[in-house]
């Protein structure tokens, strides 16, 4: 085994290790992906009893859907994550090897370092992207009655029209009604999302690591440095380019409405106003922030202890 280590090139271990890091923080913060894309595709109530907060909306599905109705969408997460984080981070260390050297990034490189690697990785796996949503916002509970708040649900989330069987069976039934539009719904609002989220991320995430006295620090503290630092960044980026995720959900669940970015942005700004750009983002903050923190901790300790800067 140590010599099969030893024979990986570079990139491939940085894939590995980001693909297991990915894995890491899908898993355990995927409910709070299913209740971002829940609470963005919820209507207004017409009948004055407000709309549903996420706690609200948390209860609504364990009792519907049961706990494990909080991993809808899981399957497909893993099919994007794996893949997509590790092609992420071998991307990212590719590029710093061919343009760094050794040396650490400045501010500016590291937003054109992250949003490239992760411009590649999204267009990469935008189709499997487009298959998640679509699980995340399916509704499944038996027989809702006529009038309830499940039937508004299954009403309004327009991915109740999609009762796909497998990851492989969506993309394969997209590509047959939609054709390669559909596969690739909302590339410009994932772009605009995930580009600039990954730039500021890494810029916030090294600049802060960079003012940290790591030499003085116990080398035991380091994955707590790293958490801390990538909190501190994920919270930032999350808040920038919430407003490019919501329009990214709207138009993946209703690709034959929305065929321009512009159609999106003009329907969620006359049905909610300006703050329906910002509809589930304390789900997507804590997700996000979450995700991207564990995915470097996890990330960089595996890459030490394979022996390479990452």
């Amino acid at each position: 085994m140590p010599g099969r280590e030893a024979e990986m090139h570079p990139v491939l271990k940085a894939f590995v290790c980001g693909s297991i890091s990915g894995t890491c923080s899908t898993l355990l913060f995927q409910p709070l992906d299913l209740l971002k894309t829940r609470l963005q595709t919820l209507q207004p109530a017409v009948n004055g009893s407000g709309r549903a907060g996420m706690v609200t909306l948390l209860f609504r599905v364990v009792r519907t859907e049961s706990i494990l109705g909080l991993w809808k969408g899981v399957s497909p997460s893993f099919a994007r994550c794996i893949p997509g984080v590790g092609i992420y981070f071998s991307t990212l260390y590719m590029m710093k090897q061919k343009f760094l050297a050794d040396r650490s990034p400045t501010a500016l490189e590291s937003v054109f370092l992250g949003a490239a690697a992760r411009a590649v990785s999204g267009i990469c796996m935008l189709p499997v992207t487009v298959v998640k949503t679509r699980y995340e916002g399916v509704c499944r509970a038996p027989r809702p009655v006529p009038g309830t708040w499940m039937t508004d649900l299954c009403l309004l989330l327009q991915s109740g029209r999609f009762g796909y069987g497998s990851v492989y069976g969506a993309l394969k039934s997209i590509y047959q009604t939609e054709g390669a539009r559909g596969m690739f719904s909302g590339l410009t609002a994932t772009l605009l999302r995930d580009a600039p989220f990954s730039g500021i991320y890494l810029m916030f995430y090294t600049q802060t690591k960079n003012l940290t006295p790591q030499d003085q620090l116990d080398p035991v503290l380091m994955p707590l440095l790293n958490f801390g630092c990538g909190i501190f960044a994920g919270i930032l980026a999350s808040l920038a380019t919430q407003p490019a995720d919501v329009i990214k959900t709207h138009m993946q669940l209703s690709p034959q409405k929305y065929h321009r970015t512009s159609q999106a942005i003009a329907f969620i700004y006359k049905d909610f106003g300006l703050v329906g750009f910002f509809r589930g983002g304390v789900p997507r903050l804590l997700r996000r922030t979450l995700m991207a923190a564990m995915a470097w901790t996890v990330y960089e300790q595996m890459m030490e202890k394979m022996g390479l800067r990452s």
